[in-house]
């Protein structure tokens, strides 16, 4: 029965061993391996801690950039609408200066020919009077070479024209 149930002296000799190794664990080695799991759950967390923050930031990071981009969209906008006004504005005016410019044109051509068709009418009546005198002139010569003629030519202008 002695192998089945151990001696005291074994027992007691086991718990001093086991004391002793338990002391020099708790001693040498338990400090440095609770010190090393401390370290590593403070790492862990620091860690844990750092990935919050950078997800944070990374959050307000993107909520920046989205208004960023919609201020930029806004402003692309507006510059659109301002260069297509822009562009129509210069449009409109460029046609009403167009029209203004025809209109004057249209207005010293009417003008020019106005002028031209009154320095024609002039030149007409001037060459109409030329003709007329020179007519006169021919008639007159023929008749008044004739003195009988020329006295009765006289008398017919005379009771022609009446004073009043």
């Amino acid at each position: 029965m002695e192998l089945v149930t151990p001696g005291i002296g074994l027992i007691i000799w086991q718990t001093i061993t086991f004391l002793i190794v338990l002391f020099l664990l708790t001693k040498f080695a338990w400090k440095p391996i609770m010190k090393a799991l401390h370290e590593r759950e403070a790492s862990i967390e620091n860690a844990l801690s750092a990935a919050e923050k950078a997800k944070l930031e990374m959050q307000g990071l993107k909520a920046e950039n989205e208004k960023l981009l919609a201020q930029a969209r806004l402003e692309r906008d507006k510059i659109l609408k301002d260069a297509s006004e822009a562009g129509n504005n210069l449009v409109e005016r460029a046609k009403e200066k167009a029209n203004e410019e025809g209109a004057r044109m249209i207005a010293m051509a009417r003008e020019a020919i106005e002028n031209e068709k009154r320095a024609a009418i002039a030149e007409v009546k001037n060459q109409a009077a030329a003709l007329s005198i020179e007519i006169a002139e021919r008639i007159l010569r023929r008749e008044l070479s004739d003195p009988k003629a020329q006295q009765a030519l006289a008398q017919d202008y005379v009771r022609e024209v009446t004073l009043y």
